[in-house]
């Protein structure tokens, strides 16, 4: 989702819900989406800095990891580390037991938003397929 317009680390997280939902062929209500993000929300915020956050839970309802990717309209506070606001938020859910894979893919992204070029491309894609489209490129 490119350009959303959210003014809260919870609205944020509601729209990623919907997103991670719109992705699956579960029927999981959003709020059971919403729980999970913000109960790891809840150990320690997953902003990571430079504008950046990584919102992740575990769900027993899926069987599969599924992201969604959310570009603010306008940088929110997100608890990071370097008090940055965020506008750069991809969120994730995995399987409960899928710890390995959970890192792999946490790794993974954590190492595509820590390049300063990268994020100057995300920023600047104007749309959510050319978004997409770096994402996965």
């Amino acid at each position: 989702c490119f350009g959303a317009e959210a003014s809260s680390k919870k609205r944020v997280m509601e729209i990623a819900s919907r997103l991670l939902l719109e992705a699956t062929p579960y029927t999981i209500s959003p709020h059971v989406v919403f729980d999970g993000l913000n109960a790891r929300e809840r150990l320690g915020s997953t902003g990571l800095g430079f504008g950046v956050a990584l919102p992740h839970g575990r769900l027993g309802e899926v069987d599969t990891a599924v992201g969604a990717f959310v570009h603010t309209s306008s940088g929110i506070d997100f608890d990071s580390p370097d008090r940055e606001p965020v506008d750069l938020v991809f969120a994730l859910i995995v399987p409960e037991h899928s710890t390995d894979e959970h890192l792999q893919i946490l790794s993974r992204l954590a190492e595509m938003f820590s390049d300063d070029g990268f994020r100057k491309k995300l920023r600047a894609a104007g749309s959510t397929e050319a978004a997409f489209g770096l994402l996965t490129g």
